[in-house]
């Protein structure tokens, strides 16, 4: 039988994915049930570094490969994992980041350059590959190809006690529009997201609610808010949203 979910024949990897609450699992959970083929990827030992270390991901319909994005040498070998395994990559939905909780005084070039790493240069590696990869959609078929990764707010607030993260997370925000329309020469579209505050667990009790109050509707965004706008761009129906930088706050008051 023919399947007609809107991402039937499309290959997806999602990377940063080693939490049941994140982001990236509720991306690929659902890029999965539109349909597509979905390669999963995490960094165990970044979640235990920050102690964030969990169960696992659950009873996921694929396997969760591990990947140190650090590395120079693998954003390029994911890439060509991903097609020797499913035969051809669509979408690239970057989740993962190093996440870094040190202010301007203590920061150190190690931290800046780990930080720089896994943030930017894998992503712009991912791109490159991507890139030479991806088999375009003919001419007169909407692009297929797509490429998605985050920013944090940054340029709407302060993050000084995150100085290595807000500075490598501000570098993406504004390499959006240069890496889409590098791209769009492989008929591949690029958009990163701000999804605000998002309720993954690293808040609990009286600070979770305090965050809480902030938003209009009184709850956190959740991941599974951000993966449906992330399946909404890498659909056929968003191939007209291209290098744009897409706020999903939820009415967050920062400065309340």
């Amino acid at each position: 039988m023919a399947d007609d979910r809107p991402l039937s024949r499309r290959v997806a990897l999602v990377t940063g994915v080693s939490r049941p609450a994140g982001i990236g699992i509720a991306c690929a959970t659902l890029l999965h049930q539109l349909g597509a083929a979905v390669f999963v990827t995490g960094h165990a030992a970044h979640d235990v570094e920050l102690r964030r270390g969990g169960p696992g991901i659950g009873d996921a319909p694929f396997e969760v490969h591990d990947h140190d994005l650090e590395d120079p040498t693998t954003p390029a070998a994911l890439i060509d994992q991903v097609i020797g395994e499913l035969g051809a990559i669509d979408i690239v939905v970057a989740a993962h980041a190093r996440s870094s909780h040190v202010g301007l005084a203590a920061v150190d070039a190690a931290e800046l350059d780990r930080c720089w790493a896994a943030n930017v240069r894998s992503i712009v590696l991912l791109a490159q590959r991507l890139a030479a990869q991806h088999r375009p959609a003919p001419p007169g078929e909407p692009p297929r190809g797509r490429m998605i990764w985050f920013t944090s707010g940054q340029h709407i607030g302060p993050m000084d006690d995150e100085i290595a993260y807000a500075v490598t997370k501000g570098a993406l925000h504004q390499a959006t529009r240069s890496i889409d329309h590098a791209l769009s020469r492989s008929r591949i579209i690029a958009n990163c997201i701000n999804p605000g505050p998002v309720d993954t667990g690293y808040v609990t009790g009286a600070e979770h609610a305090r965050i809480a109050a902030r938003f209009p509707d009184g709850r956190w965004g959740t991941p599974d808010d951000v993966a449906k706008l992330v399946a909404f761009l890498v659909s056929d129906d968003g191939a007209w949203v291209r290098g744009e930088v897409l706020g999903m706050e939820g009415g967050f008051d920062r400065y309340a």
